[in-house]
């Protein structure tokens, strides 16, 4: 059996490896029990090596707080503009979409192309005047609550349009993804829109890049269960993908 030190530095090593750790791999490879993981991975958190999460721990701060949408958008700016680009490939002429709130959102409408055929639905302000520069775009902006942080709008307003419509592709941003816990964003209101504009979308694709993973918001939007595609950048780990991949959801790299 290995001593304290060096479980702790096996734990720090494939930490930095994986990007997220599972506390029952853990017992598995360590043979030792959850309890000594568990202390283990507090000592570490203590002084500031990694953070918990239910069930492991995680290198990034899993608890997000809200930004304003100027701020957000010079963050990973390349990698959303990237990220934006491979998702604008996947609309096609005469879709009907969903294009929900975000920076990487405003990206994706950034890189459509000039003469495509389209109808977008769309809860976010700068995507709805991006898409005014496309004379073939039909857009239909969603009206509610103004939330400023995002530009976007939320609300019952919101909720109730949506139920008139189904659409084949949404686009979705979200504030953070956690394997155990799914996807969520930091306002309760903006998940319980995003909830219902996956329940009118025949497909959904995450747009997200890899700072997201392994984070938490306070509102959460769904399982992962429910999601069909993620887009991301080359910073996510491979052990995220595989994990992904092996609940049965295509992972785009950019």
């Amino acid at each position: 059996m290995i001593n304290l030190a060096e479980r702790h530095q096996y734990i720090l090593t494939k930490l930095q490896k994986e990007g997220n750790l599972n506390v029952v791999e853990l017992c598995k490879e360590l043979k030792v029990s959850s309890v000594t993981i568990r202390k283990d991975l507090k000592v570490l958190e203590d002084k500031n090596l990694l953070f918990r999460t239910h069930g492991g721990a995680t290198l990034n701060n899993p608890y997000i707080v809200d930004r304003p949408v100027n701020e957000k958008e010079k963050i990973q700016s390349a990698e959303k503009m990237s990220i934006g680009a491979a998702a604008a490939a996947m609309v096609q002429d005469n879709d009907s979409i969903i294009i929900a709130s975000g920076t990487t959102m405003l990206a994706l409408a950034r890189n459509l192309p000039p003469k495509v055929g389209l109808t977008v639905i769309t809860s976010a302000l700068n995507v709805a005047l991006e898409l005014l520069k496309y004379p073939a775009v039909e857009v239909l902006q969603l009206g509610g609550q103004l939330r400023k942080s995002s530009s976007s709008v939320m609300g019952p307003y919101a909720e109730n349009i949506l139920n008139d419509f189904f659409c084949n592709k949404l686009f979705l941003g979200v504030d953070g993804i956690d394997l155990e816990f799914g996807l969520t964003t930091t306002s309760a209101m903006e998940a319980h829109l995003n909830k219902q504009m996956i329940s009118v979308s025949q497909k959904t694709i995450i747009l997200c890049d890899s700072t997201k993973f392994g984070r938490r918001g306070f509102g959460k939007i769904c399982g992962l269960d429910e999601i069909d595609h993620i887009i991301t950048d080359n910073g996510v780990s491979e052990h995220v993908v595989k994990t992904l991949e092996g609940l049965g959801i295509t992972v785009t790299i950019v």
